[in-house]
C-alpha cells in the first residue's frame, strides 16, 4: 500500500484502487491505530471508493454504447 498510498487516486487503475481500498478497510477493521490515522485511512478509502465508482460508471457507459451500437447495426443489417 505504501507505493500507491501517495499516488493521487485519479492516477490509479480500477484494480489498483480496489486493491488498496481492500487494504484500507482491513487496516481499519484491525484497529490498534490512532484516531488521526483512522481518519486519514477513512479519507483515503473514500477517495479510492470514488475512483472505483468512476471506473465502473465509465465501463457501464461503454457497455451501453456498445449495446446501442450493436442494436443499430443489427436493425440496419436486417433491412439490407
Amino acid at each position: 500500500m505504501a507505493e500507491t498510498a501517495s499516488q493521487d487516486p485519479a492516477a490509479l487503475s480500477y484494480e489498483q484502487a480496489r486493491d488498496e481500498l481492500v487494504q484500507v478497510v482491513s487496516r481499519l477493521e484491525q484497529g490498534g491505530i490512532t484516531l488521526e490515522e483512522s481518519l486519514q485511512l477513512w479519507e483515503r478509502g473514500e477517495a479510492l471508493a470514488a475512483r472505483c465508482e468512476e471506473w465502473l460508471l465509465g465501463a457501464r457507459q461503454r457497455l451501453e454504447a456498445a449495446r446501442q451500437g450493436g442494436s443499430v447495426e443489427a436493425a440496419s443489417g436486417a433491412d439490407a
